[in-house]
């Protein structure tokens, strides 16, 4: 969750004047995996001048959802 949240925040940045860091993040496990591959989609819910919050949710190979997940990013200057 926190790496495509970190990601996502990448293309919403002016890279040569700010940076991102994770500020706050909490995840509600609905289900557990034990091999194979998940999958995250982040939404951004709010894009700031200080902060970036985005919703994530992940799912297993059967696109069964198996977590969900708020990712809070500051905004820095560099």
């Amino acid at each position: 969750a926190e790496t495509a949240a970190s990601a996502g925040a990448q293309n919403l940045i002016d890279h040569s004047t700010q940076a991102c860091v994770g500020l706050e993040i909490n995840a509600n496990h609905l289900k557990s995996v034990k091999e194979g591959t998940v999958k995250a989609v982040a939404e951004p819910v709010h894009i700031g001048r200080t902060t970036i919050v985005y919703h994530i949710h992940i799912y297993d190979e059967q696109e069964r959802l198996i977590c969900i997940s708020r990712c809070t990013l500051a905004v820095i200057k560099k």
